[in-house]
């Protein structure tokens, strides 16, 4: 037998071993249902909060553990811990069928080890990354009792006023739908039920980043095709991937709550998609349909939601005092019910929690688990990768270590609980690594560190400014730490001016001013805004918020250990004006030619339509060159692809990554098309001097996209392939055409 005969036949035997599985698993759900009360029922909707890390407002309730006692609880979030989870669950064992809690928290990069933020590891572009670090996290967080993450979030977003946009992957939909695919693969392992794997959660469905005016909660209004195009695709990728469960997200979409949006979950999600996992509300949203006015009364708020596919309430206390009520009063089908238990439970046998509810709580594999050196090391790795070099005038970087004196000068220098970033778990013993650590740690006695914080966050006052000053004079080079604290970005952190806050811009210019060469790390959970800076200092890295190794991978990036290699997965802009800005826009019928055409053009009269820094951008202390380009063919039919190759080589001094991006444009088209469109790209390994032949292939599915009948077709036509470095950097170019 040869291997594809033996590939073919494993799968067969992967497939009937699976459909196997699956139906022994809807035996035994079908066994427990039949022994539900109505009330058993409805309690395994409901889910409710621990006493601590609270997202939103708690309904005060004395009889919880009661509650779960008596079987009105299907799931507990913000309860941590091998102890911790297995006191509560033997509470639920206590229960009349003995049904097993699912533990959820929101482990949204990490959990005992943290790794930077979803936004900073969308800047790696290193996918097989980016699923390893979410493997960790699962590996950590099931070690402590805890089956369920909710995370991913796969919002694409384009306005980073939004606090939220540091907890996805940024601006674009085929970036955003890889990552998403490899994040729940990561969280997911080999399966559920394996005691290193957690249940995914795609959130927030949908379209919650482009909520107006980048305000957190706030209405989404956007055309079913803008939904299909851009909003959806990383969703549907994160079903492909498996995940466990879907979370739906707080805002209106076109007038509809997407709590109660029929439309989103199940025509889409259960309908088209096929989905047979279970949707979570997100905190409280089924009630908070009442302030949408939505709905009148949590009575209506509990109808509405489970006839639209919501099947378990977060923390709104919506279902279980009133679904029981709607089921006799048939405003609730008893069917929706089952349907919505059935998902639940299957998620549980899944986990293997009816055979051993408390098989995640082991306190021996917790402690071994938990902050491992290994999983430190794969933390300080992924926030290399993740770095961002923005500028570098005439090679100040990598640093000298031979140097005498380096002063570390600004408000972040030192701070450590800051790298953590927004959505970490807190410990009481964290051990985080500040930037100026870090460079002890790498230097040692042999250069001397000097430090002036010059100035608060966010404060106006400049008295520190004089010994800033002083110290910067005393160095040889100044490597400055500004940016934002970590409670700036994230969930209900919306920001409507996004420049570096306080006087921390004055600091740099002061600095700048004694003449000394300086370096720039900016740290935050957004793109900022800060043109002096990018106009006058010449070395800039953008750090993000690193999490717990983040001072030393800053570390080893300055000085050259790490190459830098990151790119941005978001467009920054040049100021709060141009927001939204993202690569892929629209032409006009007045396009732009260039930043100065405003005569009757789509130009803004007192600033460029550029950003600041373009989607895809990022530099490296080598350079790269692009030659070579060739095309199999010149015309294709819609069942053919092209075969694309050119010669990529690492021109300059240094060992580097470099990440081909390869664009499309579809250039007259049934629906218009975007100016480029990400559709490929490869991150290549390079030793000083090497080169490599890299070939993409392009197929009718890279061609396609959603016509005015939101059909998914390739129409014949003109295209344009575009290699580069960045979005706004394409190096090789070639025209071909798709035929009938």
């Amino acid at each position: 037998m040869n291997k594809y005969k033996s590939l073919a036949v494993a799968l067969a035997i992967s497939c009937t071993s699976a459909f196997a599985q699956n139906q022994k698993i809807d035996k035994k759900v079908d066994s427990v249902l039949k022994l539900m009360t109505l009330a058993e029922k409805i309690g395994q909707l409901n889910q409710y909060t621990g006493d601590s890390d609270a997202t939103g407002p708690i309904t005060p309730n004395p009889n919880k553990l009661k509650d779960i006692k008596d079987g009105k609880l299907g799931s507990m979030l913000n309860i941590k811990g091998a102890k911790e989870t297995r006191e509560v669950q033997e509470y639920a064992m206590q229960s009349r069928l003995k049904i097993p809690l699912i533990f959820g928290l929101d482990v949204i990069h990490g959990y005992r080890v943290t790794f930077p933020i979803p936004l900073a590891e969308a800047a790696s572009w290193d996918l097989a990354a980016m699923e390893e670090s979410a493997r960790i996290a699962a590996r950590e967080t099931a070690a402590s009792g805890v089956h369920w993450t909710f995370a991913p979030m796969v919002d694409i977003a384009r306005d980073p006023r939004w606090g939220r946009v540091m907890e996805g992957a940024g601006e674009d939909t085929y970036l955003g739908s890889k990552i998403a695919f490899a994040r729940v693969k990561g969280f997911q392992g080999k399966g559920l039920g394996n005691l290193d794997a957690v249940m995914a959660c795609a959130k927030h469905f949908a379209a919650y980043g482009a909520a107006i005016a980048g305000r957190d909660y706030n209405a989404v209004d956007m055309s079913e095709h803008t939904l299909w195009e851009t909003y959806l695709p990383p969703f549907k990728a994160a079903v492909d991937a498996g995940a466990a469960t879907f979370m739906n997200s707080f805002n209106t979409l076109n007038g509809i709550p997407a709590t109660g949006n029929a439309h989103l979950q199940r025509d889409i999600l259960k309908g088209k998609w096929k989905y047979n996992g279970f949707v979570v509300s997100d905190w409280g949203s089924i009630g908070e349909m009442i302030d949408h006015g939505f709905a009148k009364d949590k009575a209506q708020a509990a109808e509405l939601a489970i006839l639209a596919g919501s099947d378990m309430d977060m923390e709104s206390r919506s279902y279980l005092p009133n679904l029981a009520k709607l089921v006799a009063e048939k405003k609730v089908p008893v069917a929706l019910i089952d349907d919505a238990v059935r998902r639940i439970l299957r998620k549980k046998f899944e986990l293997g929690l009816f055979d051993d509810p408390y098989r995640f709580s082991n306190a021996a594999r917790q402690e071994k688990e938990l902050n491992s050196p290994e999983n430190r090391k794969a933390s300080l790795s992924m926030a290399e990768k993740s770095i961002v070099l923005l500028k570098n005038e005439n090679q100040l970087l990598p640093l000298s270590k031979t140097l005498k004196k380096i002063a570390v000068i600004g408000p972040l220098g030192k701070s450590e609980k800051d790298m953590q970033g927004f959505w970490s778990i807190s410990w009481k013993d964290d051990q985080l690594i500040s930037l100026y650590q870090g460079l002890k740690n790498k230097l040692g006695d042999k250069t001397e560190l000097l430090y002036a914080k010059g100035c608060e966050i966010a404060d106006s006052s400049k008295a520190g400014f004089d010994e800033a000053v002083a110290v910067a004079k005393q160095a040889d080079v100044v490597v400055m730490a500004v940016g934002e604290a970590l409670d700036m970005s994230g969930e209900a952190k919306s920001r409507a001016h996004i420049r570096i806050p306080g006087v921390q811009e004055d600091l740099i210019k002061a600095v700048q001013a004694t003449g000394k060469p300086v370096v720039v790390l900016v740290m935050a959970g957004r793109p900022l805004i800060f043109n002096w800076t990018a106009d006058h200092v010449p070395a800039i890295m953008y750090t993000w918020w690193l999490g717990s190794e983040a001072g030393n991978a800053m570390a080893n990036v300055l000085f050259g250990d790490y190459n830098p290699s990151g790119k941005l997965p978001i467009t920054f802009p040049r100021d709060e004006g141009q927001i939204p800005i993202y690569y892929n826009y629209l032409s006009t019928g007045r396009p732009s030619k260039n930043d100065k055409d405003i005569n009757y053009r789509s130009a803004y009269l007192d600033m460029p339509n550029s950003p600041r820094f373009a989607f895809g951008y990022g530099l490296s202390y080598t350079s790269f060159d692009y030659s070579g380009l060739t095309i199999s063919k010149n015309q294709i039919h819609s069942n053919d692809k092209i075969v694309v190759n050119f010669t990529l080589k690492n021109t300059g001094k240094y060992d580097g990554e470099e990440v081909v991006q390869l664009y499309l444009q579809d250039k007259f088209a049934s629906v218009v098309r975007p100016i480029k469109e990400l559709k490929d790209f490869q991150k290549v390994m390079l030793k000083a001097g090497e080169q490599k032949n890299i070939s993409f292939i392009i197929d009718k599915e890279k061609l396609s996209f959603y016509n005015q009948a939101l059909q998914w077709v390739a129409e014949p036509g003109d295209f344009k392939l575009m290699i580069g470095t960045a979005s706004d950097n394409i190096k090789l170019e070639k025209d071909f055409k798709l035929m009938d």
